[in-house]
């Protein structure tokens, strides 16, 4: 019996290793960390620390991968992006996670039920069970006033992880959460004339934070089955607080000496509300507090919005996929109303809660679904 696992991120190389552990036949198709490698600038920071990992066994784990290296936590403090594709990859070679390197065009079901996945080299692959972790490129979420921009004038952070050409430009950031913060750090760091971040919520604050209290929640998770959609609305609300607290009203601290300087203009409380191109490299804002600014480049830091039905590969299965909001809905071990079809990541955290959208939550959801797939007798 055959598993196969779309998608070389986190989420789908942390199932992939547990259920190879669990004796599962898995063939993994996608590109290794490739969001992070193609959507993610070199000189980003991580705001988690070395004790998040991929390893749902807990032999695997940074901490691990740091020791073997000679190195402490204190030693990469923030942790740089490149250090942890390093152990992204050491975790690979220890699980000994393959992944072929071709992306997914269909999903469909075979006459017998069984999935077939066909690649963009041609090939088809036959399995039981799929799981499923698209990256949240897919689902980038744009302000409805972009769309007419010329290309290159307007750019999601997720599409923008190169500030060469931003010397001596006109900048508008659009967010105020931490991609955007960073992202005005970055490109003041490339020479910009001027970044103005404009976000309709207060300046967050910049310190360190702990996350170490989202730990227990993963516990239950791990611990009672369904946890979080057994919660009351109160207590969901009240996590959901807390984490945006942590993870969005607070920023990290190491931003600060780095947003110092007279090219940044921080305006909050304020919001666009018209944008004219001026010609395909220059834009004309006006921002809701009635202030006009002419731009030369708009950067949205403005997340993303769960949408299964913006993963093309999915298209062929997709109406027997029940969905609420956007969101797969999902049984305990992140198993879609289609049975065999495991969806972990950025799209359970409807069901499973706002950590499933971090690396985080990539060992319980890896030791769930394999839980799920030894279940089905995969």
């Amino acid at each position: 019996m055959v598993l196969v696992v779309i998608g070389g991120g986190p989420y789908g190389i942390a199932t992939s290793a547990k259920a190879i552990e669990a004796g599962i036949e898995t063939v993994v198709v996608g590109r290794p960390l490739g969001f992070w490698t193609d959507n993610m600038p070199a000189g980003m920071y991580l705001r988690s620390g070395p004790d998040w990992h991929l390893d749902a066994s807990g032999v695997h784990t940074f901490e691990a991968f740091l020791e073997e290296r000679g190195m402490v936590a204190t030693d990469i403090d923030p942790v740089p992006i490149a250090v942890f594709l390093d152990y992204a990859a050491w975790f690979q070679r220890h699980k000994h996670v393959t992944v072929r390197q071709s992306l997914v065009t269909a999903l469909r079901i075979d006459g017998d039920g069984s999935f077939l996945v066909t690649l963009d080299n041609g090939e088809t692959l036959a399995a039981e069970s799929v799981v499923a972790a698209p990256g949240v490129r897919y689902f980038q979420h744009q302000p409805e006033w972009s769309a007419p921009l010329p290309q290159g004038l307007c750019s999601h952070t997720c599409e923008l992880v190169r500030f060469e050409d931003f010397e001596g430009t006109r900048v508008l950031i659009v967010g105020g959460r931490q991609s955007a913060y960073e992202w005005a750090a970055l490109i003041g760091e490339h020479g910009a004339e001027r970044v103005d971040i404009v976000h309709r919520h207060d300046v967050p604050r910049f310190e360190r934070v702990s996350w170490k209290f989202v730990d227990a929640y993963v516990e239950q998770t791990l611990a009672t089955p369904g946890w979080w959609r057994k919660l009351p609305p109160s207590e969901q609300e009240a996590i959901a607080r807390e984490f945006w607290e942590v993870g969005r009203l607070t920023l990290e601290w190491w931003l600060t000496p780095r947003l110092r300087g007279d090219q940044f203009h921080r305006r909050p409380g304020v919001s666009v509300v018209a944008v004219a191109a001026e010609n395909p490299a220059a834009a004309r804002v006006r921002l809701s507090d009635g202030t006009e600014l002419s731009v030369d480049r708009i950067v949205c830091a403005t997340g993303y919005k769960a949408d299964v039905g913006r993963v093309p590969y999915l298209a062929g299965v997709l109406d027997r996929i029940q969905v609420a909001d956007g969101f797969p809905v999902l049984d305990e071990t992140f198993q879609t109303s289609l049975p065999g079809l495991y969806l972990p990541g950025f799209t359970a955290t409807r069901d499973f809660g706002p950590f499933f959208g971090f690396t985080k939550g990539c060992p319980a959801a890896a030791e769930l679904v394999t839980r799920g797939l030894t279940q089905r007798g995969v």
